[in-house]
């Protein structure tokens, strides 16, 4: 019996005219993508489908064979960390990584437990009744790497969420989130403007341009492809390339 992709796209659009956008691809579970393009590309928009934020104008979604179309981002398998890591500023820290687990707060004594052990997973043991004013940048990303490791679950989606930490911060938020999604066992979608990034922890990428596909291939050897004009601009204007 043939494993159902873990997440798969299946002829999927949304918006009109040139503002359209057009996805076919499937990732198999454990696999971490990296999803690249220039500003405007569809990179976001590609994330925004697969957690439901947007919804497709025609196509499937399928997550673990299920048909996610019809599905609020609340009932997908799905954590999402974003650039701005969407913490509420007046609630500590423990209650923001316990929003993770239920919105309403009713948590039980292990899942309270949870949050404290995600916590000290991301270095964070002690922070719990700190606000999100209080941290560093860094620290900051950290709690919604938390909160992304305590819901446990199948598809982990990164918006550029290492962005602006800087080169050394950066990587080692990087291979926080790998230890974490081998912890759990996630399949990743990474959107990332970093070739960098792509190259340490994808096993494959997807270049984006125009709302379309232009590339879905392993990451080894990607970034030295003569054969696609959009990537060697891509990669000529690509800060630090």
């Amino acid at each position: 019996m043939t494993q159902q992709p873990a997440i798969a796209f299946e002829a999927v659009t949304y918006g009109i005219g040139e503002l359209s956008a057009e996805f076919s691809f499937s990732r198999q579970a454990g696999s971490v993508t990296a999803i690249l393009g220039a500003s405007g590309a569809g990179k976001s928009t590609l994330l925004n489908l697969a957690a439901g934020f947007l919804a497709p104008s025609s196509g499937r979604i399928l997550l673990n064979g299920a048909l996610m179309n019809e599905l609020p981002p609340s009932e997908r398998s799905v954590s999402m960390v974003f650039q701005d890591n969407n913490l509420f500023a007046h609630l500590d820290i423990r209650t923001n990584v316990g929003l993770g687990l239920n919105p309403a707060l009713r948590l039980s004594t292990s899942e309270w437990a949870s949050v404290e052990a995600a916590l000290d997973r991301v270095g964070l043991a002690g922070f719990g009744r700190r606000k999100p004013g209080s941290l560093s940048g860094g620290e900051r990303q950290r709690v919604a790497l938390a909160r992304a490791f305590v819901r446990r679950q199948p598809l982990l989606l990164l918006d550029e969420p290492f962005d602006g930490l800087g080169p050394g911060l950066g990587a080692d938020m990087l291979n926080l989130m790998l230890e974490i999604r081998a912890d759990v066992g996630a399949t990743v979608l990474m959107v990332t403007h970093d070739p960098d990034e792509a190259r340490t922890a994808a096993d494959e990428i997807l270049f984006i341009s125009r709302g379309r596909i232009a590339a879905d291939a392993p990451a080894e050897g990607f970034f030295e492809r003569q054969d696609l004009p959009e990537l060697v601009t891509y990669l000529g204007s690509t800060p630090g390339d």
